[in-house]
């Protein structure tokens, strides 16, 4: 064999498996049966060929192709090829996610009846997901905002610390905590020693309610109740005696010319001692030397 023809086959060759080994480096399994499905987006999110392709996050295959539909603008088509095995139900949705690091990735929510399936060529309906990234886009204006806030409160500790009363605020609540910790210490001997204390007072307090209360339950109120009645029975009886003037007593108090003779005898008892005091010679006699003979 000529030396030309041999330098051509090998160069052939070379070629082939310089063609085989980039496809088997993307991923392209070379001597495995897969079948093509279609997929519309209307953003690919920089999906690219050769991406993985995950059903329920299971690796299924690969994406064979990615294209900008120009006969419908605003769509692209990403083709992708999957194992013979995978009966992809009809319902399933094909979403993008996002990586944190950059990249696409794309996954495949399986429909819910696998006997209803897509056939190989069938478009299947894609959509967005809404990953990490997406959720992250979503938080930035709120940590926008909050870091403002962060901002605003580090210039006023700047300026509370830069604030030369502050040693003073710092002593005045040094003497704050140091009051509190007394008053801590007093509450806990008021709880532990006082309160027991009292509270065995007031237990004792109320067994004496309860003696008292026992007592009074056995006193026989009733007999009680019924002497004091006759008692004010009689005293209302002596009463109306009095008043009718029944009795010494109540002649006494009701005869009104035995109070007029009392009142004149004491009128006379009263002259009677005025004249002794007057002419006292008249009632007695006195004589030093005796008695004058008659």
């Amino acid at each position: 064999m000529r030396r030309e023809v041999k330098i051509g086959l090998t160069g052939i060759v070379a070629l082939v498996l310089l063609f085989f080994g980039m496809k088997f480096l993307k991923g392209v399994k070379l001597f495995d049966n897969s079948e093509n499905y279609y997929i519309a987006f209307k953003d690919a999110k920089a999906l690219s060929k050769s991406s993985t392709v995950y059903a329920d996050g299971f690796n299924i295959g690969i994406v064979s192709n990615v294209s900008y539909d120009y006969n419908h603008p605003g769509n692209v088509v990403v083709e992708i090829s999957v194992n013979h095995n995978v009966k992809i139900p009809h319902g399933t949705i094909a979403a993008l996610d996002e990586a944190m690091l950059g990249g696409c990735t794309l996954n495949l929510t399986m429909g819910p009846n696998p006997a209803d399936r897509y056939m190989p060529g069938d478009t299947i309906i894609g959509s967005a997901a809404n990953g990490l990234m997406t959720a992250a886009a979503d938080v930035m204006p709120k940590v926008e905002q909050v870091l403002a806030h962060v901002d605003s409160l580090i210039l006023t500790l700047n300026k509370l610390a830069q604030d030369p009363n502050l040693p003073k605020v710092l002593e005045n609540a040094e003497q704050i905590t140091d009051n509190l910790n007394q008053s801590s210490q007093q509450l806990n001997q008021l709880l532990g020693k006082d309160i027991p204390q009292m509270t065995k007072t007031f237990n004792k307090a109320g067994e004496n309610v309860v003696t008292l209360t026992d007592n009074l339950a056995q006193l026989d109120l009733q007999t009680t109740v019924n002497k004091v009645n006759t008692t004010m029975d009689n005293v209302q009886a002596a009463t109306d005696k009095l008043n009718s003037g029944e009795g010494s007593l109540g002649l006494l108090l009701n005869d009104t010319s035995l109070y007029g003779n009392l009142n004149t005898t004491v009128n006379s008892a009263t002259n009677l001692l005025e004249d002794l005091k007057e002419n006292p010679h008249r009632y007695v006699h006195f004589s030093l030397i005796g008695k004058k003979a008659k």
